[in-house]
């Protein structure tokens, strides 16, 4: 991308160049003073500042420069005004993102030319007019393509970006799947090494513990393996979560409400809406994390009645919200829980929003959003 920028400004600057000096050169040896070589000079130097040793952004003309320029030109023109097209050079910099400029610009040149022609010698020739036609052509052609390759350079800026990012989206996605394949083999050694082993070694402890005595090491020694066995299990759990294994976040989601229901008595439902498609394994992760968090809340704080889990697939984003009428709270005094912050911490880490609407009495609803690529 910086070849090809570099490559504009090269153009501009020789555009520039150019034009200053086949404008120029026949008005200074006519006028043949040092002020007009000093102020044409001047135009070269001001040109350098603002465009070789600064190097504004693409498609930005500074109004300095053009305030700048303006007056060291009319400074020109008020000498002679056989340096009424000099004017152009000072807007160059337009000529190559604005070509409507440059065409006004040359448009402009040439028809001042002929009036300071017909000034000079009370009358035009047709000569003067076709010489300064072709000039004009010849100056619009040099605006077009000039422009034109700047449009090129553009586009390719844009289609050079657009593949930068699609790779860093590809291997962003590389990364995810990664990581979710290695969580994945993390939890099965350790599900059969760890977990297996412990629970040997209770299956072994409950055994000795039916034969031999009330021994206070021997309970103690069934205790820690009992509570590493459940660690062991929980940190399964937590690397590849069993329950998106038959059906994806959606049947996940309609388990979760099930549970709810049949151990509360809550009406709890789930509902999905938009066309389906398939997530990442961690987004789905994420999501469920939020809604079994979500719904402890309800069943542990709200007093609900009714819970609804709603999961919405969209154009690029996929939102979930969960809904309770319970007893609600008021989120301006109430200080965020724990758990609040663990889902908030896990929708800004994947780029996600996170929502709470409660209100004192006016049940709450938790709203998740993440944004996902269309695939």
């Amino acid at each position: 991308m910086e070849s090809w920028e570099r490559s504009r400004r090269r153009w501009q600057h020789a555009f520039f160049a150019s034009w200053l000096v086949l404008t120029s050169a026949g008005p200074l040896m006519e006028v043949g003073q040092v002020l007009p070589v000093a102020l044409v000079a001047g135009l070269a130097a001001w040109y350098a500042v603002w465009f070789v040793l600064r190097t504004p952004p693409a498609g930005e003309v500074p109004l300095p420069y053009v305030v700048g320029g303006g007056l060291l030109w009319l400074g020109l023109f008020a000498i002679d005004s056989s340096f009424l097209v000099v004017c152009l050079s000072v807007l160059v910099p337009y000529c190559l993102d604005a070509v409507r400029i440059g065409l006004v610009a040359v448009l402009s040149c040439a028809g001042g030319w002929l009036w300071h022609s017909y000034h000079e010698g009370g009358s035009i020739t047709w000569t003067e007019i076709a010489i300064t036609a072709l000039i004009a052509i010849s100056a619009a052609a040099s605006v077009g393509y000039f422009h034109s390759v700047a449009r090129q350079s553009a586009e390719r800026k844009e289609l050079i970006d657009q593949l930068q990012a699609a790779q860093e989206a590809r291997a962003a996605a590389e990364r995810q799947a990664g990581v979710a394949a290695e969580r994945q083999r993390l939890a099965r050694d350790i599900h059969d090494s760890l977990t297996q082993g412990f629970a040997s070694v209770v299956m072994l402890l409950e055994a000795a513990q039916e034969r031999l005595p009330d021994d206070r090491h021997l309970t103690q020694a069934l205790r820690a393996a009992r509570e590493n066995l459940a660690e062991s299990r929980r940190v399964v759990r937590a690397l590849r979560p069993g329950e998106l294994d038959d059906g994806g976040l959606p049947e996940a989601l309609r388990r979760l409400s099930g549970r709810l229901s049949d151990e509360t008595g809550i009406d709890a439902h789930t509902v999905i809406t938009g066309a389906r498609r398939p997530l990442d394994a961690h987004v789905q992760v994420e999501l469920l994390r939020v809604a079994q968090e979500a719904v402890a809340n309800a069943r542990r704080h709200a007093r609900a009645e009714q819970v609804t889990l709603t999961l919405s697939y969209m154009e690029d984003l996929v939102v979930l919200d969960v809904h309770d009428d319970g007893d609600g709270f008021d989120p301006e005094r109430a200080t965020a829980g724990h758990g609040l912050l663990i889902m908030l911490e896990r929708m800004e880490q994947l780029g996600g929003t996170l929502l709470v609407e409660s209100a004192s009495g006016e049940g709450t609803t938790i709203v998740a959003s993440l944004p996902v690529a269309a695939r």
